[in-house]
């Protein structure tokens, strides 16, 4: 079985920087327990994110591959349906107003199953995550080069890799970066602008690109 060309590889590191730097169900709930609860309950919270990942690479490796050789259509669906929530993403991010995940709250302590299991429904009940496997990740996927489960498994490693790694830095810096941010909105301002922007690059991408 071949690997799949590097140049995939950094397509999907890419889409996931912008998508993970993007706020979201994720972000607020890793955000807000590290803040509320510490740096310990947000890593616990981030294990079960990290479970939920997991979850869908095993889904879409086995069920996606299958469908899309059956059903070619369902590849130009699922190929709009993504580049639509792109664009709407980068919409929601670009529009004036909206607030920060970074903002402080007052939360009640959970215990470290419930950590888990809220940050594994957090991450299953995510429609980034959703369509990221069933409409992103398929774009870096070429049938060409053999068994499509096995450059799912190759391509979704790689996201779970920057997902939890960016995603734990977020945990560990969260109190620090809440501080900050208050103090520099125009970084915030910065944040917003670049993801998106590139969120919208990769929307018009998609929409206009054609399939392997």
């Amino acid at each position: 079985m071949e690997l799949v060309p590097l140049a995939s590889l950094l397509g999907v590191v890419v889409v996931e920087l912008g998508m993970v730097l993007t706020p979201g169900p994720n972000m607020v709930y890793l955000a807000s327990r590290a803040i509320s609860q510490g740096r310990r309950a947000g890593l616990v919270s981030l294990a079960g994110v990290a479970l939920g990942f997991v979850v869908y690479l095993v889904a879409a490796a086995a069920g996606l591959s299958a469908l899309f050789v059956a059903v070619p259509e369902a590849y130009h669906v699922v190929k709009l349906l993504g580049a639509a929530y792109l664009a709407w993403m980068a919409w929601q991010i670009l529009r004036p107003g909206g607030g920060s995940p970074f903002e402080p709250r007052e939360l009640v302590p959970h215990s470290a199953a419930r950590l888990f299991g809220m940050g594994l429904l957090t991450n299953l009940l995510n429609p980034k995550i959703a369509l990221l496997y069933a409409a992103l990740i398929p774009q870096f996927v070429d049938p060409a080069l053999g068994a499509t489960w096995w450059q799912f498994l190759q391509l979704g490693t790689a996201q779970i890799v920057v997902g939890v790694t960016i995603n734990g830095l977020i945990v560990l810096t969260a109190a620090a970066l809440a501080g900050y941010l208050a103090r520099h909105p125009r970084v915030l301002r910065a944040q917003r602008f670049a993801s998106g922007t590139l969120l919208g690059f990769f929307a018009v991408k998609m929409a206009t690109s054609r399939p392997n």
